[in-house]
């Protein structure tokens, strides 16, 4: 063990190096934490299909997207919208790291998070299908709609020879994801990985599946405040997309190379509500408890944890549950730590999702700066604690954690630090 400060480390540290983002509030790291300062939502009228027929008609959809600058458009044609934001993030956060490439490197690998893959793909292969017939479906579908295949292909193309693999835990798979591979590195299977998370779920068949649940907000004439986690007014989810991907190191393989350090992964912890497909445990049993697991992995206490990024879906149940869960960990305390949802400006790009709350956790502790709740606007006196409303902060944030939690009930929660010698 190693101490620094008052919390004490598993060696080998681990810390990131490199972030690249694909999101609907822009293509790099720096525009989309610019625009979540601002309060920018990116959320508007649905393109990628025609949802004209359909309650919910709004979606957080990256814009103009050129998958030709990041790979040859043969190359394209092949691969699912998913794999290829996950194909861009990742070159970008291999330039952020300044690696050019891996070079056949069997202790770099890649983890990445997903729920569904090339599934969209896989709707749309099978209407070629039906309508067209067998002999006209692509020679690619089956490759492209895998749920693995963003992990294959940034490893192909960067030449990451080591552990490579995916996580499908829904909402929770990106923060799963980057606490795994964390560990990875910890373990001593690796020195290097790239990680995080990558979902394009944009179509006809998902906002058909989620608007019978009844999850969705339907507020079309006024897709900007759509999403309003917290808010006494909410009324569902935004459907959104991306990816943001993150280049971990060892402390000692950073070192050696000179690499520029954001910060630190200091735990996390993953479980289960074991309590039904969609709807959260009301007494927030599993919420509760990973927070607890990933504080005490992370060998710090409550009063060490400067900012929560929520995963605050603008749900009636889940924001409920999760300030619920908040409450009971922190005490009285969760009334002082300031609390955000980066989905109120996204959406919610399911398995991505945490990825793009990592990032807003990093750059928070890189500027001391907190990014708002957008549209809070009518306090619910289920959700009383501080979500930050509609105005950046400027806050001392050395510790911070990100929330995750998923369909199934699956809970994932990241504890990022500042980095010090």
């Amino acid at each position: 063990m190693s101490t620094n400060g008052n919390r004490q480390r598993v060696e080998p540290r681990v810390v990131i190096t490199g972030i690249g983002a694909i999101t609907p509030l822009g293509d790099t790291p720096e525009k989309l934490w610019q625009n979540l300062l601002k309060g920018k939502s990116g959320i508007g009228p649905v393109t990628l299909f025609d949802a004209s027929n359909f309650k919910t008609r709004i979606a957080g959809e990256v814009k103009d997207f050129d998958p030709t600058r990041y790979v040859d458009s043969k190359d394209a044609r092949r691969m699912a919208r998913s794999t290829l934001f996950g194909l861009a993030a990742a070159r970008e956060a291999l330039n952020d790291a300044g690696i050019d490439n891996l070079e056949n490197d069997w202790r770099a690998g890649v983890l990445i998070g997903t729920a569904i893959g090339g599934f969209v793909e896989a709707i749309e292969g099978h209407k070629v299908f039906m309508q067209k017939g067998a002999d006209r479906v692509s020679p690619f579908l089956a490759s492209s709609i895998l749920p693995n295949m963003p992990a294959f292909y940034i490893a192909e193309k960067y030449r990451a020879r080591g552990y490579n693999s995916t996580v499908t835990t829904a909402c929770a798979a990106s923060t799963h994801a980057i606490g795994e591979a964390a560990d990875l590195i910890r373990r001593g299977y690796a020195d290097l990985m790239i990680t995080g998370g990558a979902e394009a779920i944009i179509s006809d068949i998902v906002f058909a599946a989620f608007s019978v649940m009844k999850a969705l907000s339907t507020r079309n004439d006024d897709p900007e405040h759509a999403s309003r986690p917290f808010d006494k007014t909410r009324d569902g989810f935004i459907v959104g997309e991306g990816s943001a991907i993150f280049i971990l190191e060892s402390l000692e393989h950073a070192r050696a190379r000179g690499a520029k350090i954001y910060g630190e992964v200091l735990g996390h912890a993953t479980n289960s509500d074991a309590y039904h497909f969609a709807a959260p445990d009301p007494e927030a049993i599993g919420a509760t408890q990973v927070m607890r697991n990933a504080l005490k992995h992370a060998s710090i206490t409550i009063e060490d944890v400067d900012y929560i990024n929520a995963h605050g879906t603008s749900t009636p149940l889940n924001d409920a549950g999760e300030t619920l869960a908040i409450k009971t960990v922190f005490g009285e305390r969760a009334y002082q730590v300031p609390i955000s949802s980066t989905k109120s400006m996204l959406g919610h790009s399911m398995g991505a999702a945490g990825s793009f709350e990592a990032l807003a956790c990093l750059m928070a502790i890189r500027d001391n700066k907190v990014h708002p709740t957008a549209n809070y606007e009518n306090p619910d006196p289920a959700c009383d604690l501080d979500y930050v409303p509609n105005h950046a902060r400027d806050v001392k944030v050395d510790i911070a954690i990100s929330n995750s939690f998923g369909l199934g009930g699956q809970n994932a929660c990241l504890v990022l630090g500042r980095y010090s010698d």
